[in-house]
């Protein structure tokens, strides 16, 4: 059963916005601790934001710290990454992941995955 649902993802030029969605079930009602990964073709996944189960408190890559926002609504159940300022080096299918250790940007830390959703930036 998928429970990590991305959405929002699609081909942006340069310096445009974007923001993802993840409909993550019960993840955020049970404490979870959520971020979001990106995995370039040929590239390692890498994380790039993470969000304390609290809400408030968050950690990002330092390739994105300053343009892109994560957030959750623990009513909705839902986890944004809001992106500005896009870059081509941006492009990667994002993923929302879902794990138990506060602050960390390992895919180590994390068991389970959506299925991602591609965003591409076009110069």
């Amino acid at each position: 059963q998928v429970q990590l649902v991305e959405s929002g993802g699609g081909s942006v030029q340069a310096g445009g916005s974007l923001t993802l969605s993840c409909a993550t079930s019960s993840y955020i009602y049970r404490g979870a601790v959520m971020a979001w990964f990106r995995q370039a073709p040929g590239k390692e996944r890498e994380g790039v934001a993470t969000i304390y189960p609290d809400g408030y408190n968050s950690r990002y890559a330092d390739s994105v710290k300053g343009r892109f926002t994560i957030s959750q609504d623990s009513a909705k159940n839902t986890l944004y990454l809001q992106m500005h300022s896009l870059k081509p080096e941006d492009t990667a299918v994002y993923y929302c992941a879902a794990g138990t250790t506060p602050g960390s940007l390992s895919t180590y830390a994390y068991s389970d995955w959506g299925q991602g959703t591609q965003v591409t930036v076009t110069v």
